[in-house]
């Protein structure tokens, strides 16, 4: 069953939580933080993409980026920008997009529990940003990235926190930029405390990882590294649970940079042996159900539609992600492992179509694809039977802001 716990926040002061909070590090390359970060001093950018900060020929993953992280760190906690709560507490946190609302739990969530498969995993990790994050909780000492995990609805939880959320006014309430209001409670009375934890003790056997999978493996090799020096607040990284009727996966789209060594004619020619192939045009192609694919090169998009016989039923095999793979990406164009080769990219749903085709039309990439999106039966049919998805399989919207809840690992709990 799930071990959560409540945990002293590292928070920002209420008049600063807008300008402190943040998009994810790992949604923003650092030419496009730099441009979020322009003008406010205090972005939590400056922390988690710290990079922004240093001459632009730094290599990200330097030694100096991460000590840079950790000075910007110790400065907004001496200016006050940030502060530290005094109690253990829960917090909840509401994001609402385009008049859809997901609320979920923040929490320390144990370490203990992703070592042992309470919370289940369903992709591979990629070696160079499991680093990166090793690096910057070990030297920050934070955990400033949030994971975003996923459990199946309990009726007395959505109760419990539909309630709170009623009764109590929340600390921080605001709409970003982008249009997604964020709001947060802080949850800081014992007993209403100790029933959530027993609740998810009792009712929750599993929760699965939604998004952060990079940052749940770091934060466990960390602990891990720690050995016999493991502090208390090592033992439990940061989370946020949501109840899955709330959720909606959106696509995750691919990117490769050449063709390898195929002629657009001779590529199509191939796809002719598990898709039909449907030219349509410059107008973005967007996958209308399950087995469509939409992919663009050469200033033409294309339907491609998988012909019986190209998937398995099992879960993992009947994934479309499963399928470009199988069928594309690995027979034809090369990538065995999407992980570590570096002619493939990823691009969020989030980012539309219409960024898809800019790095194609820009050289920078060859060819696209669009995806339809993975559901969340799929997901947990696929945890539960522990197999993994092809990396990069799923997208959730709206995102957590960083910087509004971190989690200290050298302090207590």
């Amino acid at each position: 069953m799930a071990t959560i716990v409540p945990f002293k926040a590292l928070r920002p002061q209420a008049q600063f939580a807008k300008q402190v909070a943040s998009k994810p590090y790992d949604v923003l390359n650092a030419r496009e933080a730099k441009e979020e970060a322009r003008g406010n001093p205090y972005s939590f950018l400056h922390i988690t993409k710290p990079e922004i900060d240093l001459p632009e020929d730094m290599n990200s993953y330097a030694p100096e980026v991460y000590e840079k992280a950790k000075e910007n760190l110790q400065a907004y906690m001496q200016r006050d920008v940030l502060f530290r709560e005094n109690k253990s507490c829960y917090y909840i946190y509401r994001l609402i997009m385009n008049g859809r609302s997901q609320t979920g739990l923040v929490c320390g969530s144990a370490v203990k529990d992703y070592d042992s498969d309470v919370i289940k995993k369903h992709e591979f990790t990629r070696p160079e940003k499991e680093q990166d994050r090793i690096n910057h909780i070990r030297i920050t000492g934070a955990q400033t990235g949030n994971v975003f995990l996923a459990y199946r609805d309990v009726e007395e939880v959505n109760a419990l926190i539909e309630k709170w959320k009623q009764e109590k006014s929340p600390i921080y309430d605001f709409v970003a930029e982008d249009g997604v209001q964020h709001s947060v409670w802080i949850v800081n009375d014992d007993e209403t405390i100790k029933t959530i934890s027993a609740l998810f003790k009792k009712k929750v056997p599993q929760t699965y990882i939604a998004d952060g999978h990079h940052r749940a493996a770091s934060a466990a090799k960390v602990k891990e590294a720690l050995g016999k020096e493991a502090t208390p607040g090592s033992m439990y990284f940061l989370t946020t649970l949501f109840p899955a009727g709330e959720l909606e996966i959106m696509d995750y789209n691919r990117v490769v940079k050449d063709l390898n060594g195929l002629s657009v004619t001779q590529l199509l020619e191939a796809l002719q042996q598990h898709f039909h192939c449907e030219l349509k045009g410059s107008e973005p192609c967007k996958p209308a159900r399950l087995h469509e694919f939409g992919m663009y090169v050469d200033g033409n998009w294309y339907l491609l539609t998988a012909k019986e016989g190209s998937w398995t039923p099992d879960p993992i095999g009947i994934l479309d992600v499963s399928i470009l793979s199988e069928k594309i990406l690995d027979p034809l164009l090369g990538i065995k492992d999407q992980r570590t080769d570096k002619r493939i990219d990823f691009v969020g749903g989030i980012r539309g179509l219409q960024e898809l085709q800019k790095r194609v039309d820009s050289g920078e990439m060859k060819i696209a694809f669009s995806l339809y999106p993975v559901t969340m039966e799929q997901l947990f049919d696929i945890a539960d039977s522990g197999n993994v998805m092809p990396p990069k399989s799923t997208w959730f919207e709206p995102k957590l802001r960083d910087g509004l809840l971190t989690h200290l690992i050298y302090e207590s709990i």
